[in-house]
Order: C-alpha cells, then sequence, then structure tokens
C-alpha cells in the first residue's frame, strides 16, 4: 500500500512539472500502478480530473482526445461549444477593446467587400498603397464572395477548397469578418455541414511558452469541452486571425508531423497543419495582413481572397449607423469626408471611420471652424479629444479649450510617443509588460494609456502566462512615433536619433530629407505613414495644435517650400515603383501642396504627348482620385512606356471603357 501511494504521489508530482493541468492519479489498496510516464500518457491531461486505477486494472497509454463518445454525448457537445463561441464573439467592441465598451455585433455590422484576389499572387504592398482603388471596385470584373461562402467552389474552379488565405491592411475589417462567420454558424445560419470551428489568435498563440505541445493539446487549452472527440472523424475548420502578428517563425519544409497527438514546436505543428501533413481533412482559415502572407507557400492555399473595407456606400452606411439618432450630424460628416481626398480613402479602413467620427462628432457639435482636411490635423485632433475625454471622466476637469494639455498629461503621451518610435523602429506592434517597462513607461499607473494601447486577453488558457499590449490601431503607433521625432528635432535633442537618421540634422527642411530618404529605403512602406505624419507637423496649423505637446513652436514656411522641392526633384529624377510615387504625392498633399498635381492635371486637360513614368503613376492618382467609374479612358492622347502604361493599369482597371 505504501509502495502504491508512494510511486502515485511520484507520478504526480512529475505530471504537474510537466502539464499545465492539475488532476490526480489514486491507486486502490494494496495494488501496483501500471502507467505510461507522464510526459506522454494520457491519465491527467483532462481538465480537473480525478482517474481512479481499480483492483487488477493496468493502465496502458491512450492518445489524448481519441475516446469515442456517443451521439447524444456530441451533440451536448457541439451545443457547449457553439454557446462558448456566442458568448464570446456575439459583442463588438469599436477601436479599443476594454471591457465593458461593446454592443452587439449585429447592431452595428456593415457589410465589407471580399473579392477573391489575383491567383497565385499574393500582393506584397504596404497596406496605404491599397486603399486607391476600393470605392471604385464597384466597376471591376472582379469576383465578389459572400463571408459564408469563401469555402465554396466559385464558377470557373474545379478544386476542392481546403486553405483559405485572407488577406487585408491594418483595421480593414478581417478579424470582425472571422466573429461574424463564427455567429453566422453558432446561429445555424451557414455552413452547418462543419461539426467544429476553433479561432486562434496569431497574437495570443506568439504568447505560447511550452516549447513543445501536441495539436490536441492546444485545441483543448482554449477549448476544453471537446477533449474527448476524434477530431478526425468530423469535419472541423481552423480559423488563425492575423498571420502578420505571429512573432514566432513557421517551420515549413521541416519535421513531418502527422498525429494530433505528437508533442512538437507551435510553429512546427501550424506548418505541418497548413502543409495538410496534419489533419488534411481539416477546413484552414488563415487571415493576414498583405506583407506577411508571402510566409505561406502558394502551393498550400487553394484561395486567395482581399478584403478592401468599405465601398462608398457602406461608408456612409456606417456613419448613418454610428449616428442613427443624429441624422444632420451623419450627412454633415458624409459631405465633408467627401470634400478631402485623403479622409476621403482613408475611411475605407472602418477603424480610421471610429477614428474620424469621434473627431468630427465632438467639431461639427461644436462648430468648430477648423474642420481637419489632412491625416495629420485628423490624428492631431483625434489624439487631444481622447486626452481631453479621458481627464472629464477620471478627473472631473470641465476645460472646454480640447487643445489645453496638462503637465501630467504631457509626460504620459511623451512616453508613449517614444515607446512607439522605438518599436516601430524595431518591427514590432505587440508588446508584453517589460517591453514597456524598459522605457520607463508604467502602463498599469494611468487611465490614458487605454485610451491608446488595448490589452490582449486571454483567460484560463494555461499555456500563455502574461498579457501582451498593442496600439488600437496601427497608424496611432506610427503617428505618436512622428510625434517623438518631432518632438526631439524642436528640443534640439537629435542625438539620440543619430542611430537612426546616420546624420544629425539641424534644419528643419534638413530633417525632412533625412526622413523622405529613410522611407524610401524600406519596401514594405514602414515608415510611409510616419513620413507623412511627421511632415503634416511642422505646419503652422498643426503646431498650434500642438503646441503644449511641443517644448516651443517653430517657423516652418521656408523650410516647407524646401521640402516640397526636394520631394518633387525625387518624383521627378529617381526611378521610383508606383507605390514611393504615390507615397511621396500624399505627402505633398500633408503640406498643402497641389502644384505637382496641378500639372499633372493640365497633362490630362491638354492631352501631352509624352509622359515619363513618374507623370503616369500621378496621373493615375488623378484619374482615380474622385472616386468615380471613368466611363472612358483613351491611352491614344498620351504617348508612354511598357512601364509606363503598367503604371496606368488601375485606371484601365477602374473604367468601363480604355
Amino acid at each position: 500500500m505504501k509502495k502504491s501511494q508512494h510511486m502515485a504521489e511520484m507520478l504526480e508530482k512529475e505530471h504537474t512539472k510537466a502539464s499545465p493541468f492539475q488532476s490526480t492519479i489514486k491507486a486502490e489498496t494494496g495494488n501496483n500502478v501500471v502507467a505510461p510516464h507522464a510526459n506522454n500518457c494520457s491519465i491527467g491531461r483532462d481538465f480537473n480530473t480525478t482517474v481512479n486505477i481499480y483492483p487488477g486494472t493496468q493502465v496502458n497509454p491512450r492518445p489524448f482526445g481519441r475516446r469515442e463518445i456517443c451521439a447524444d454525448d456530441l451533440q451536448e457537445t457541439q451545443r457547449q461549444h457553439k454557446f462558448k463561441l456566442k458568448m464570446k464573439y456575439q459583442n463588438i467592441s469599436e477601436g479599443c477593446a476594454r471591457r465593458g465598451k461593446s454592443v452587439l455585433l449585429s447592431s452595428v455590422y456593415t457589410k465589407l467587400c471580399i473579392t477573391e484576389s489575383d491567383s497565385g499572387k499574393i500582393n506584397d504592398e504596404h497596406e496605404v498603397w491599397q486603399n486607391q482603388a476600393t470605392s471604385r471596385a464597384e466597376a471591376s470584373q472582379e469576383t465578389w464572395i459572400s463571408i459564408n461562402k469563401i469555402f465554396k467552389q466559385l464558377p470557373h474552379q474545379q478544386k476542392f477548397i481546403r486553405t483559405v488565405l485572407t488577406k487585408g491592411i491594418a483595421g480593414i475589417g478581417k478579424t470582425v469578418s472571422v466573429q461574424k462567420f463564427i455567429l453566422n454558424w453558432v446561429e445555424g445560419k451557414a455552413n452547418q455541414d462543419v461539426s467544429f470551428i476553433f479561432l486562434f489568435s496569431f497574437r495570443e498563440l506568439s504568447a505560447i511558452t511550452m516549447k513543445e505541445l501536441s495539436l490536441m493539446d492546444l485545441v483543448c487549452s482554449f477549448y476544453p469541452e471537446i477533449q474527448y472527440v476524434k477530431l478526425e472523424a468530423y469535419k472541423v475548420l481552423f480559423i488563425f486571425d492575423g498571420l502578420d502578428e505571429y512573432q514566432c517563425p513557421l517551420k515549413f519544409f521541416s519535421k513531418r508531423c502527422a498525429s494530433i497527438t505528437d508533442c512538437e514546436p507551435l510553429g512546427v505543428l501550424l506548418s505541418n497543419l497548413i502543409e495538410r501533413n496534419l489533419l488534411p481533412s481539416a477546413l484552414l482559415w488563415i487571415t493576414s495582413r498583405p506583407a506577411a502572407a508571402n510566409d505561406i507557400p502558394p502551393e498550400f492555399v487553394d484561395q486567395v481572397t482581399e478584403i478592401r473595407g468599405f465601398n462608398d456606400h457602406q461608408k456612409e452606411e456606417y456613419f448613418k449607423k454610428k449616428f442613427r439618432k443624429k441624422e444632420n450630424l451623419a450627412n454633415r460628416i458624409i459631405a465633408h469626408v467627401k470634400s478631402s481626398r485623403s479622409l476621403h480613402i482613408m475611411c475605407h479602413i472602418p477603424v480610421f471611420c471610429w477614428i474620424s467620427a469621434a473627431v468630427f462628432e465632438q467639431m461639427l457639435t461644436e462648430d468648430d471652424e477648423e474642420i481637419p482636411s489632412t491625416l495629420t490635423q485628423m490624428y492631431s485632433r483625434f489624439l487631444l479629444i481622447q486626452i481631453n475625454i479621458k481627464n472629464k471622466k477620471y478627473h472631473g476637469d470641465i476645460e472646454r479649450n480640447i487643445t489645453k494639455v496638462l503637465k501630467r498629461d504631457k509626460d504620459v503621451v511623451m512616453k508613449l510617443a517614444e515607446f512607439a518610435f522605438q518599436q516601430l523602429e524595431k518591427g514590432r506592434i505587440m508588446f508584453c509588460k517589460d517591453d514597456f517597462s524598459e522605457c520607463g513607461v508604467d502602463v498599469f499607473n494611468t487611465a490614458l494609456y487605454s485610451v491608446f494601447c488595448t490589452e490582449i486577453f486571454k483567460e484560463d488558457v494555461a499555456f500563455i502566462e502574461e498579457k501582451f499590449y498593442c496600439f488600437v490601431h496601427l497608424t496611432i503607433q506610427e503617428y505618436l512615433a512622428a510625434l517623438h521625432v518631432f518632438h526631439l528635432f524642436v528640443g534640439k535633442k537629435m542625438d539620440s536619433l543619430f542611430f537612426f537618421f546616420k546624420v544629425k540634422p539641424r534644419a528643419l527642411h534638413g530633417l525632412h530629407k533625412c526622413a523622405v530618404d529613410k522611407a524610401l529605403e524600406y519596401e514594405d512602406g514602414r515608415f510611409d505613414l510616419f513620413l507623412r505624419f511627421l511632415l503634416g507637423m511642422s505646419l503652422d496649423t498643426n503646431q498650434q495644435l500642438l503646441k503644449d505637446l511641443l517644448p516651443s513652436v517653430i517657423s516652418s514656411s521656408e523650410s516647407i517650400k524646401k521640402t516640397t522641392q526636394y520631394i518633387i526633384k525625387v518624383l521627378k529624377k529617381r526611378a521610383l515603383s508606383p507605390e514611393r510615387c504615390i507615397n511621396l504625392l500624399h505627402c505633398l498633399v500633408e503640406l498643402n501642396d497641389h502644384s505637382l498635381l496641378e500639372e499633372i492635371q493640365k497633362s490630362k486637360d491638354t492631352g501631352s504627348t509624352k509622359l515619363t513614368e513618374t507623370q503616369c503613376t500621378a496621373l493615375s492618382y488623378v484619374l482615380t482620385m474622385p472616386g468615380e467609374v471613368i466611363d472612358i479612358f483613351d491611352l491614344q492622347r498620351w504617348k508612354v512606356s511598357e512601364e509606363g502604361l503598367r503604371r496606368l493599369a488601375p485606371v484601365i482597371k477602374y473604367s468601363r471603357k480604355a
């Protein structure tokens, strides 16, 4: 008896060290325990389970989750699973995922544009470049796909759709689309041939600390109700959301793994699942920002789709839903968005619509004359309004001047701005507590951080030991990073940025030149929006808005003139990709310089005989900017090179006749 009890205790201790789940093994009096090693045994892997070993019983290894269950048990398991998914995903938080700030998804969901992407080609453009064509998408010959039918064969397809890769820029609605898909399944509206759906966020998977685990370990840690389901016997769908946020490398073409009970590093498990070695009968849906989508070899993807966000009609629908009780305000916002090219383009992104709504709701209600017309103005107003809202809520302040920033808020904002720049420079968008601490940021002791950062919660998952954070939107991080650099320049503290620029610019136009050159170094467009924000902050109007956050206000008119001349020179003299050209054109608009666009407009009206490649890019930009379908595009009016013709492709694509 003592020997068997001692052995059971030893097994229990060993198992407790090796597994995150708590369970016990008991032996009846006078009997020995015959069991596999705790690291590989199924005993005790059930959640909070006691396993009794009775007289004369020998315990043999049993693969985890392999026990057959009867039809009634399966039906009850499905009911529990669907109930859990419904409770988790029926609500949505706009902008910042703070608890207590959610509404029913069904009450605010606006249908998004989803199209079939180019077959065999994954677009690696920076996300902002892809907004140009969204509002004209209705005029193209692209195949539109219902969210409920992404696994259905299209008319021209003759293959089984097992793995779908959906790409889309940050904030465009990938996660919301996933939630809507799951809710439709839970409520019996679509895809009822699927028995189980398992959703995993790549953010959360990045936080898993175990060196090795099995696929069943992974699934049951998130969905313990299915621990006895034999997954191979049913049609299951795995959804992996946000590949771009996965900070561990996938391991394609490495070690082969074919059993759901084999323990391997997480990257190996996921790669084998995608390669069809592991659960080849399972459906896979992966979402990602465009640049990261290239991480998956195309031979393992059966269907590539793209979420385009809101078209013009859906933008209007969003604002009308947002202000359903303030119809006049909604109409004024829609009219103003249409009047500004930059805002009109960016409002194809649902998160940017949320930012715009937050700004316009206060400014138009108070009849403020300085309505934002550029990205930098919009984000500067958003920053100040959020600070003001926070002070009213937590400190009872009644300050009506929203540009007034108290010292306590300035210190917090500038610390967060420094942190945003450091992480952007490293290419990081997800952070842990230690990352904040290294920068001297105490994210737990001020309410202001919750305005711009969101906490990534994953409760009751034993593999995840800490909480992670990110900015509510990538553009918030890029704006704050630009604010940090501009703050250092105005305060004459550029020494700390020598590692970034490799020089120490003294004049403002020198800073601008360094920033332009830096942004052009990165083909992934990492610093494109950072550049636009940095240039925009130099305008006198924006400096006045941010005066309480800056050491002083500097004169910028002469420097801006030199900066615009430099950008135009770069556009005309250097061989740049279309994406680089378009971003520099955006930069000119941010500086309120429209001279080059006016020059191109003249070319459009007069039909100049020859266009350079840069002029072709700019002409494409001008022709597609109104957001209207072009009836006829006559190429015979110009002489263009083959490369120039390629750059005019967007115009041809969205013209009824070319």
